[in-house]
């Protein structure tokens, strides 16, 4: 715990815009435990604290919403829970999960897994669903995404690139050696994609 939690403050030192709690390991009490420690360092930076599949624990803890994937609450039930004001994510690999989460409520997307990774199962396709998916749920959703699954300071600029809002990321910050200049050379790369595909910094 004392880990992630110096890992949290590193990556909000440099300039991490969400802090997603994923513990898929950990009892809901501990989930509890830890995203409550967590919700004062966020909070104080204002970034937003949100939970992985466990709405419980996150109404628990007070985080700013959830993210939810295939086999988690659907998205309205999620809203009765936790009010018209938090935050909800969805996880999805196809366009019409996409338009399916988006009709549901969802306030932004998960999209991926992108390229191969340890930490997601990839189903469809072992190296991932690729950037071409990507850019075909931009053209078909209006609701802000970040790209997952096996992302890095050398693939993030393509992924937003290929119209992602963002990124989202474990190891590429968890495990680096310096988590607070990995989160910085990640936004880098991130402003590098925008510009790539002339957008304007969302």
């Amino acid at each position: 715990d004392r880990g992630t939690e110096a890992v949290v403050d590193a990556a909000i030192a440099g300039g991490v815009d969400v802090v997603q709690l994923r513990e898929k390991g950990r009892s809901a009490r501990e989930r509890v435990a830890l995203a409550r420690r967590l919700r004062e360092p966020t909070a104080a930076a204002g970034v937003p604290l949100i939970v992985n599949d466990r709405v419980d624990v996150a109404v628990a803890a007070d985080a700013d919403g959830v993210h939810l994937g295939d086999e988690d609450l659907p998205v309205p039930a999620a809203r009765e829970q936790l009010g018209p004001d938090a935050v909800i994510g969805r996880s999805v690999s196809t366009v019409a999960a996409a338009e399916e989460a988006v009709d549901a409520g969802a306030d932004y997307l998960g999209v991926g897994a992108v390229f191969e990774t340890s930490s997601k199962n990839v189903d469809d396709d072992e190296e991932g669903i690729g950037t071409g998916r990507v850019r075909a749920i931009a053209d078909a959703v209006d609701v802000p995404f970040v790209g997952i699954g096996g992302i890095d300071t050398d693939n993030a600029a393509d992924v937003v690139a290929a119209g992602a809002d963002g990124v989202a990321v474990i190891s590429a910050i968890t495990a680096a050696d310096d988590p607070e200049a990995a989160t910085r050379e990640l936004d880098a790369a991130v402003q590098t994609g925008r510009e790539r595909r002339g957008g304007v910094e969302a």
